[in-house]
């Protein structure tokens, strides 16, 4: 049995760390954060490690949070299961598809739970929107995700590297909604990927998909926005229109809002994690970053302007 709370360390001490699971960590009392791994950045009263390795060699804890980006987390996420902790992946889960399998197949021979988070899914108006589809016939789905790379991930180089997803790294925020809340799996057809002549990644993507019964989906991605930010999915149903906007945390029919509330995703994450300790089970869903992996497949890519970080 574990003790209570949790005892939990933080691999990668960045924005989203210190944003969003400082604060979750802190309201959930089933945890306990005991110890920071991070080359750069620590906090006051609270053992410090320069990477997991030093952390696990030294710190008593149960679980560790990787919030680190996605090229250097296999290696990561195996020494933690290799010395029984409890791991819980930020999005995306890793640089590649391939090596998500062995660390779940690791985690059950240790006995651990391995939780591979789409943060975006726990946001308040994702469940409600899941239910109203499962009951309406589908027309059609229209997703725009746009948002500024220089306010949201100023000076972070990784992610126009390869394994960083570029535009993908917001836009996977959208597939893992639209793969929860549609009742039928979706295939991708055609995508084109604009990549800045200067980085490996793509700023924008152009996605066209279908479900089994021929529904279209479509998506665009953009990393260039400017002024308001667009975090939308419109579905055309046969009982009007339902927007989930904001990130998923307005649900609206026709206009009339049916669900509104805070920014309550990475509370809903670490109530998750509590409860797959608590069962000893794991959450790996990879249909997400199967739908990125089929864009760079399926993607005619299309050279634009070099992007610089500062405007």
């Amino acid at each position: 049995m574990l003790p209570h709370p949790i005892r939990l360390a933080i691999v990668g001490l960045g924005k989203i760390a210190r944003d969003q699971h400082i604060p979750a960590i802190e309201g959930n009392p089933a945890f306990e954060l005991s110890a920071i791994a991070s080359r750069n950045a620590s906090l006051p009263g609270l053992p410090h490690y320069a990477d997991v390795d030093a952390l696990l060699a030294g710190a008593t804890v149960d679980a560790v949070s990787l919030c680190t980006p996605p090229q250097g987390r296999y290696a990561q996420a195996l020494a933690a299961l290799n010395a029984g902790r409890h791991v819980l992946l930020e999005k995306p889960p890793g640089a590649s598809l391939s090596e998500i399998r062995p660390m779940l197949a690791l985690a059950a021979e240790k006995r651990v739970s391995l939780f591979a988070t789409w943060h975006s899914r726990f946001a308040a108006a994702v469940e409600p929107a899941r239910a109203f589809l499962a009951q309406n016939a589908i027309r059609s789905v229209r997703v725009t995700w746009k948002e500024d790379v220089r306010h949201w991930h100023p000076g972070q180089a990784w992610i126009w590297e390869p394994g960083g997803l570029g535009v993908f790294d917001p836009g996977i925020n959208a597939l893992s909604i639209v793969t929860r809340i549609l009742p039928r799996p979706i295939f991708l057809t055609q995508a084109q990927l604009a990549f800045p002549a200067n980085r490996a990644a793509p700023i924008a993507a152009d996605l066209t998909f279908r479900d089994v019964m021929g529904t279209p989906v479509e998506m665009a991605f953009d990393w260039r926005q400017t002024g308001p930010q667009s975090w939308d999915i419109e579905v055309e149903t046969d009982a009007g229109t339902l927007l989930l906007s904001q990130g998923g945390k307005v649900l609206t029919l026709d206009g009339r809002p049916l669900v509104e509330d805070e920014d309550v995703e990475y509370a809903g994450i670490y109530r998750r994690f509590a409860a797959l300790i608590a069962a000893g089970e794991s959450d790996v869903d990879l249909a997400p970053l199967t739908h990125v992996a089929d864009a760079f497949l399926l993607g005619r890519r299309v050279d634009v302007e070099p992007f610089e970080d500062a405007a």
